[in-house]
């Protein structure tokens, strides 16, 4: 649990626009962390969603770990869950912690077709990289809506970006 407030407050000390904190009491939180024992994990996705969604996940995924949120109409994350092995040792706890947390708050998709990002399965960070804090500023920036087009997205991307070029530079001392 401890390392968990760490990666929680490494999020929100990273990502400009987004309130992140823990919280002791579950009906105040909008993401629920559950914590379980490696041969427990297909046990609980199945508690969450199902057995046959839940075979469904193993067959493709073969997951250490996952993440899911459910959206409104607005495309607004309403809720989100996550599941973490927690005996798996200490870089995979972090690399997946990482990993579902950042997914549980909007890019939720894995993709292989980028080798530097903690969204690419076949990667193992068990850190916040740069390129991740792009992702999810550019996510979490005001001007950045819920349900916008790709279109919309492309029209205030090049306001949006040097705002948060120059947020990542800070809070990762690099040069300017």
């Amino acid at each position: 649990q401890m390392q968990i407030g760490k990666v929680v407050n490494d999020i929100s000390m990273r990502v400009q626009h987004l309130d992140i904190a823990i919280t002791g009491k579950r009906d105040d939180a909008n993401a629920i962390i559950t914590l379980v024992h490696d041969r427990d994990l297909q046990k609980t996705i199945a508690s969450f969603y199902g057995t046959e969604k839940a075979r469904e996940i193993r067959d493709s995924l073969d997951p250490q770990c996952l993440s899911g949120f459910r959206k409104n109409d607005d495309y607004e994350i309403q809720r989100s869950d996550v599941i973490l092995t927690v005996d798996n040792g200490d870089f995979v706890f972090l690399d997946c912690a990482y990993e579902e947390l950042l997914q549980s708050l909007g890019p939720i998709n894995d993709t292989d077709t980028v080798p530097w990002t903690m969204f690419n399965d076949q990667v193992s960070m068990g850190f916040f990289d740069i390129y991740d804090q792009y992702i999810l500023n550019i996510l979490y920036d005001p001007r950045i809506r819920a349900g916008m087009t790709v279109d919309e997205v492309r029209g205030v991307l090049p306001i949006v970006l040097p705002d948060v070029r120059a947020w990542v530079a800070k809070v990762n001392n690099l040069p300017k």
